[in-house]
């Protein structure tokens, strides 16, 4: 079956009567113009903190807590059905979510019992969110006409055994998706899948990491061999920056999956990190477009893009981060050293943001998570006790909170003196910068700076390098 699209509807877009009406209305809109729509859906916009903090809460032994919210989390969803079904059509669902719920209560109470929550009992909590969604958005989708079937992933995708943050399987993820959805598609039925969702070999629910809705439609999308994945929010497309923080943004028509895979690495919020790995290899693109400005054409992101004018395309910014930096001038022709730290780092389970090491060899510096420097600091103090003794190694230093800012865009390549323009743009401002990593793919360039000039170095840069060049 050819001509299918997948269009996965975000929190903000399933979060309320109107947001549900928006969407549904979308996919009404374009039921005639595809050979198949497949629905990916998120759960409404804060239901998902809301599970986390039952769950919080149940550890805790808080009993009455959970329970309150147990009932907040059934209000904001019985709302929906009474304002938009009658009591025999709300009926059913009703009693579909409270058996949700009921499930939900049971593991809270295993949860104050034990004291702990496990890795597989809360990807189990946070999942309710996505398969309680799906009823409701299938079931509207039939009100307005459309043929719908809420299907839940975990018979779809399935994926490792590394609860909270599992990896899809996709030979047997794609045996099964076109076993399940393709003969609905055929039907004329929309099949409303549950985002963020998987299951392992032998049927254990897992999810994709937080946000994983994204990730969930380009893995349907790759199996099922779609045309196109869109991705609908609550902004006009993929910004050259954080509106919050940068005035003068603007939306990026075009976008290669290289400039986006390095946007969501270093900090962008539109997609989940890992959502274009599915597609790439098939070339599928990837649109991200509005909900509620749905005649927007929104970002493309493909293999490929349109020769454009400027040398850059994005500043992102990852905060909350540290920089560790191991320095001695005993460390210089020792082999070895580089290896034993991350190796080090490895074992505390810690991400390397970007890494940087003198010439001379006499220090290495790397960029951490902050709330993970004290841990990676005793590690390594531990695993160079003898160098430190010996004074070959003089200091295991922590800095923080720093920022690592990235400049990104595919036209930095062929294009000279990008990095001196950044630089002259943060030494006019007084910026210090701290660290300095270009990729040898040369795709981004990243700089650490202090966590309070993180704001105004974005504007500088984004001013300089972006908006100067666009209206060059």
């Amino acid at each position: 079956m050819k001509n299918i699209v997948v269009m996965k509807f975000g929190g903000t877009s399933v979060g309320s009567v109107v947001a549900l009406e928006t969407s549904t209305s979308i996919v009404e809109k374009h039921i005639d113009k595809w050979g198949g729509i497949i629905v990916v859906v998120s759960a409404m916009s804060g239901v998902t903190n809301m599970l986390l903090e039952c769950a919080n809460k149940a550890e805790e032994g808080e009993i009455k807590s959970y329970e309150m919210i147990i009932d907040e989390i059934r209000q904001k969803h019985f709302e929906v059905l009474t304002t938009v079904f009658q009591n025999d059509e709300k009926k059913q669902i009703e009693t579909e979510i409270d058996t949700l719920l009921t499930e939900l209560k049971s593991i809270c109470y295993s949860i104050n019992i034990m004291g702990e929550i496990t890795p597989r009992g809360l990807d189990v909590i946070v999942s309710l969110g996505e398969r309680m969604n799906a009823k409701i958005f299938s079931a509207i989708l039939r009100k307005k006409g459309v043929l719908s079937e809420a299907i839940e992933a975990t018979k779809l995708i399935i994926t490792n055994n590394n609860f909270q943050n599992a990896s899809p399987i996709l030979n047997q993820s794609e045996k099964n998706t076109k076993k399940i959805l393709l003969p609905l598609l055929e039907k004329g039925i929309v099949p409303v899948v549950t985002g963020f969702i998987g299951a392992t070999t032998d049927g254990k629910l897992t999810t994709l990491g937080r946000g994983g809705s994204d990730f969930s439609a380009s893995i349907l999308g790759a199996c099922i061999d779609a045309k196109e994945v869109w991705t609908w929010t609550d902004v006009d497309g993929v910004m050259s920056a954080d509106p919050r923080v940068v005035s003068n943004t603007s939306v990026i028509p075009e976008l290669s999956f290289i400039e986006v895979g390095e946007m969501a690495y270093f900090g962008a919020k539109v997609l989940h990190p890992k959502t274009i790995m599915p597609i790439i290899d098939k070339n599928i693109p990837l649109f991200v477009k509005n909900t509620f400005n749905s005649d927007y054409p929104g970002t493309k992101i493909t293999n490929k893009v349109s020769k454009r004018a400027g040398k850059a395309t994005a500043v992102s910014v990852i905060k909350n981060l540290s920089i560790i930096t191991i320095a001695g001038k005993g460390m210089m022709g020792v082999t070895g050293i580089a290896a034993r730290t991350f190796a080090t780092v490895a074992r505390t389970q810690s991400n390397v943001v970007m890494i940087s090491q003198s010439s001379s060899e006499q220090s290495i510096c790397f960029v951490i998570p902050e709330n993970k420097a004290a841990q990676v600091v005793e590690e390594l103090t531990l695993e160079f006790q003898r160098e430190l003794d010996r004074n070959d190694i003089s200091a295991i230093i922590e800095r923080n909170p720093i920022s690592v800012i990235s400049v990104i865009g595919e036209g930095m390549r062929e294009t000279p003196g990008v990095a001196g323009e950044i630089f002259t743009a943060l030494g006019e401002s007084k910026i210090n910068v701290i660290l300095i990593a270009q990729g040898s793919s040369e795709y981004s360039v990243s700089f650490a700076v202090e966590t309070d000039q993180a704001n105004l170095a974005m504007q500088k840069v984004h001013k300089k390098i972006i908006e100067n060049h666009q209206n060059s």
